[in-house]
């Protein structure tokens, strides 16, 4: 998990949220193994928020004038691709999937980097919408989201989300008609452009012959005639491959099965959302802390595996498969164009994670095998020292908003350790919501972050350390009773 600036308000707290899983996701596509996932996302995320930061300065202090730019989702995304140029270019391509090198050195690559005008239709499509509905229009395409969490999320009225949407889709055509138009064209691809675009207007209509073979052997043109037939449900493969480019429709196909997980997980019988904002957001909180605390888990999990000294480079074992889960905040509303629902406290994670292990198989889909259930079954921990460790612990909160806060947690130990546990107390109903270098469990106040695999081994007057984001209510005092493997602590 990267580190993350101190957050200065929920705002922040969603965008880590929202961005973290569908970086990583795509990250995976990426790599050849799961430790060079966590680094790819790790520095194309830290690249990515550090750009939708600037942007949206940039935005804030040009009020009133209009800048194109992607929504967040989509700008993480590139700055993961754009981080896998980077490393392809300094010498670290091993690191990557055999076909994205292929891909990083055609021209199909550098069209996303090129001159204005050459660029992918839908890319220019979605960056001349305005950002709000360019927003509306991935998340609901894309990121498959049902349209009443979109309209959560993005602040919409759930009674019109859907006439909203169809708009936006509208609008995207043209801005993506229009881009086709400016695209330098030979004499043969201009003949066809009015013909291509009254054809792709109506779902009845043929497509003539002489079009159709046109299509056949034209890319650029078909590319457009993807972006401009709303009908058909091409739509969504069309955003994908345009903005993401390489692995655009497995990344596509990964975020359509987190939604149906989304949609099932803790639902008797999958069932959808109610209608009702507070209970439908209330259940979403719930599902949303465990589907983070999942996907936090299960990629250390996979991050450890990957540095056990019997695996080479890139080794996948069969022990530990990486089935991180989508993470997506159905409550948190970004824009103010609608009225919003009243939002729910944050709900008090009750998931625990059974990880199954299905065969991992790149570039596909990505696999589906976490369950949640509503009660806390025994854990196995890792191996604790026979005898009392001296300790010391240093918590440093790293940074806090109004309802949410990031801290580390730094220990050093007298003894070595071939396992640990540490452990604490809450003094005002703070949460875990999720934790990385460790695995997290909570009961009332009482808080313990177990190591992982590649981290359990301490030297004698070494340090281990680990980090979380919680929720908080109202104070945010520091926590008492540290304890090492059960031992107590001194507190720095």
């Amino acid at each position: 998990m990267p580190d993350l600036p101190t957050p200065q308000d929920a705002t922040e707290a969603a965008l880590f949220s929202e961005g973290w899983d569908a970086v990583l996701s795509y990250a995976d596509l990426c790599t050849s193994g799961s430790l060079t996932a966590h680094q790819l996302a790790t520095e194309a995320f830290t690249l990515g928020m550090r750009e939708v930061r600037a942007a949206a300065s940039t935005h804030v202090r040009g009020a009133g004038r209009r800048t194109a730019r992607l929504p967040t989702t989509p700008a993480l995304l590139t700055a993961v691709r754009d981080t896998a140029a980077a490393w392809e270019a300094d010498g670290q391509g091993h690191k990557l999937d055999p076909d994205l090198r292929l891909w990083l050195n055609s021209g199909a690559a550098a069209r996303f980097s090129g001159p204005p005008l050459q660029r992918p239709v839908a890319l220019r499509g979605l960056r001349d919408l305005q950002e709000a509905d360019a927003s509306l229009l991935w998340l609901a395409e894309v990121e498959a989201l049902p349209l009443p969490a979109v309209a959560r999320r993005l602040g919409l009225d759930p009674a019109t989300v859907a006439d909203e949407l169809d708009q936006v889709r509208t609008l995207f055509r043209d801005r993506c008609h229009r881009a086709h138009l400016d695209t330098p064209m030979d004499t043969q691809c201009r003949s066809y452009a009015r013909l291509l675009d009254a054809v792709t207007r109506s779902s009845t209509a043929g497509t003539p012959d002489d079009l159709s073979r046109h299509l056949a052997t034209c890319a650029r043109c078909a590319e457009a005639a993807a972006c401009l037939r709303l009908h058909g449900g091409g739509l969504p493969a069309a955003l994908a491959g345009g903005v993401i480019g390489w692995g655009g429709l497995a990344y596509l196909e990964r975020r359509r099965r987190a939604a149906e997980i989304r949609l099932g997980a803790g639902r008797p019988g999958g069932a959808p959302d109610t209608g009702d904002p507070k209970e439908d957001a209330g259940r979403a909180r719930v599902l949303w802390r465990g589907l983070l605390a999942a996907a936090v888990l299960l990629s250390v999990l996979a991050l450890g595996v990957s540095l056990m000294p019997f695996g080479g480079p890139g080794d996948e074992t069969t022990a530990v498969h990486d089935d991180r889960q989508p993470v997506a905040d159905p409550g948190v509303s970004r824009t103010t164009r609608g009225p919003s629902p009243a939002r729910t406290p944050a709900a008090t994670p009750s998931a625990t994670v059974t990880k199954t292990a299905p065969e991992r198989k790149k570039p596909g889909p990505e696999p589906q095998g976490t369950t949640f259930t509503t009660h806390h079954p025994g854990r196995t921990s890792a191996p604790a020292t026979t005898e009392a460790a001296a300790c010391r612990v240093a918590y440093d909160l790293v940074g806090q908003w109004p309802d949410g806060f990031q801290a580390s947690v730094t220990v050093t130990t007298d003894q070595a350790l071939t396992g640990w546990r540490v452990a604490w107390s809450f003094r005002d109903g703070q949460q875990v919501g999720q934790m990385w270098d460790a695995t997290v469990d909570q009961n009332g106040s009482r808080v313990t972050a177990t190591a992982a695999d590649y981290n359990k081994s301490v030297a004698a007057h070494g340090t281990l350390s680990f980090g979380f984001i919680g929720g908080r209510q109202d104070r945010n005092r520091t926590p008492y009773g540290f304890t090492l493997n059960g031992a107590p602590c001194a507190t720095e």
